[in-house]
């Protein structure tokens, strides 16, 4: 990753900052099972991954409900985001790391943003409940903001716009397969969080580095090369 001196990082929120799958698969399953979606026959985890993972409602809504007119789906996702809300409050917690890699950055003065396509107030949410509110200058939320949500690079290029950061000298965070394509295509080199399961995937989408949290050597490793290249320069 040539990108010293590096300028900004941008984030994704679910997945890559915090572990909130679970609390997203709750109140997708709930509300499903109540409108006896495939028969009645809950949704798996692997479900919600393959078709849901890094997508915005306007996309998950027209994978699950392809005969629903717009009303029915804001109703539909009102009533699943607020139950996120209640299960996230109960336990959302960050991706092991992110404090420190929080801390990093803002000790080096780099401009910031989170990137997501969740609903604005999902994720302000989130990044309250993690206490970083005071951390980010930008949140871009693509369902709000933009025309296309990931995989477009229009959230990703919103967000260097709004910070006034160059691509190439621009870091992103991200975690799903639809949110490596997007900053990829906004010219921007991309770490991805994933488990091993997940790594081809998303090396496949370009992504530069996959750790597993914020606690990988690997990352800090290439930190410290991108501190040593800056100061060289």
């Amino acid at each position: 990753m040539a990108m010293a001196p590096l300028e900004a990082v941008l984030f994704d929120i679910d997945g890559t900052m915090c572990v909130s799958d679970p609390f997203h698969h709750r109140a997708f399953s709930e509300l499903l099972q109540g409108l006896g979606y495939n028969n009645g026959v809950p949704i798996t985890p692997e479900f919600g991954m393959a078709h849901m993972a890094g997508r915005s409602n306007d996309q998950i809504g027209r994978f699950l409900f392809p005969g629903w007119g717009q009303d029915q789906l804001d109703a539909f996702f009102a009533d699943k985001e607020a139950l996120f809300a209640r299960y996230a409050g109960e336990g959302l917690r960050e991706v092991a790391g992110l404090s420190d890699l929080c801390r990093w950055a803002a000790d080096r003065g780099l401009r910031r943003a989170a990137v997501t396509n969740a609903p604005r107030a999902n994720a302000e949410l989130m990044i309250s409940i993690l206490g970083l509110s005071d951390f980010f200058q930008v949140i871009v939320a693509a369902a709000d903001d933009c025309d296309r949500p990931k995989p477009s690079p229009d959230p990703y290029l919103r967000a260097l716009t709004l910070l006034g950061a160059s691509p190439r000298h621009t870091l992103v965070f991200e975690d799903s397969v639809v949110g490596v394509q997007a900053a990829v295509a906004a010219g921007m080199p991309v770490i991805a969080v994933a488990q091993e399961a997940g790594e081809a995937k998303v090396l496949a989408a370009g992504a530069s580095l996959v750790i597993r949290d914020y606690q990988d050597g690997k990352l800090w490793a290439a930190l410290d090369k991108l501190d040593a290249a800056a100061q060289a320069k």
